[in-house]
């Protein structure tokens, strides 16, 4: 198992862990609207499917919100 924190909370994921496995743990549904950011990197929703997590990673998933 490998250790992240995703928005500042500790998770388990299994070793080969993608960032796309992420969105579920936080009940995501759709990712519509979504950025995630990987140890204050960016990474495009494309990579997802295929970016392995690492042990320590620091994850930030942000929604985007109408608002004024």
């Amino acid at each position: 198992m490998v250790e992240v924190s995703i928005n500042q909370q500790k998770f388990q994921l299994p070793e080969d862990g993608r960032l796309a496995d992420v969105l579920p743990l936080l009940f995501v549904q759709q990712a519509d609207g979504i950025a995630i950011a990987v140890n204050q990197v960016v990474v495009p929703r494309g990579e997802w499917e295929r970016y392995v997590l690492q042990p320590g990673d620091s994850v930030f998933v942000i929604r985007a919100t109408q608002g004024g």
